[in-house]
């Protein structure tokens, strides 16, 4: 029987590890001040490509980010 007494705050306000830790992050980029500040924010971009598979082969990949804008 497992015991509820030893679980992470973070687990019981029904976050993911992930989400608390993207939280902590975000915290203590907008802390810092500039210039050190933006280049947090730039180090924080993240691009992919998508490439859905039809009839065994890649279709032309769709370029993604996860920043708003851009």
């Amino acid at each position: 029987m497992a015991s509820t007494a030893a679980v992470p705050f973070w687990r019981a306000a029904g976050m993911t590890y992930i989400t608390y830790s993207n939280i902590c992050a975000n915290l203590v980029r907008n802390c810092l001040k500039e210039p050190f500040k933006a280049e947090a924010l730039n180090r924080e971009k993240v691009h992919f490509s998508l490439s859905k598979w039809a009839g065994g082969k890649p279709e032309k990949p769709i370029l993604r980010s996860d920043t708003p804008g851009v």
